[in-house]
């Protein structure tokens, strides 16, 4: 069963920028599709990015597109979430999912991916 585990959250003010982490405790996410999805309180889960296998496609919200960017280290143990221009409505519980050989597309559903991270919250106020 692959674990996963967010790390980065935290409290910035509008404007600014974080960095997510997603880290595989014992297995390279290299064949592993790696979805981020956040929840505000009261809301759906909402699909921020997905991250394709190899040279796949990558997908990002409405919402966030511009300002985001995903990323996989080069030991392909760990995929990033950078996250600038925050905005107040960016707060939420974020979480990072996993499925094995997954392509991204406009599509994505929370529901298409089996393994998922504990959350990290964001909260973006001054």
């Amino acid at each position: 069963q692959l674990q996963l585990v967010e790390s980065g959250g935290g409290l910035v003010q509008p404007g600014g920028s974080l960095v997510l982490s997603c880290a595989a405790s014992e297995f390279s996410l290299k064949h592993y599709a790696i979805g981020w999805f956040r929840q505000a309180p009261g809301k759906e889960r909402e699909a921020v990015s997905c991250i394709s296998v190899g040279n796949g496609p990558t997908y990002y919200g409405g919402s966030v597109k511009g300002r985001f960017a995903t990323s996989r280290d080069n030991a392909e143990r760990t995929v990033f979430l950078q996250m600038n221009s925050l905005k107040p409505d960016d707060t939420a519980v974020y979480y990072c999912a996993a499925e094995w050989d997954y392509t991204c597309s406009d599509d994505v559903m929370s529901s298409d991916f089996g393994s998922w991270g504990q959350g990290t919250q964001v909260t973006v106020s001054s």
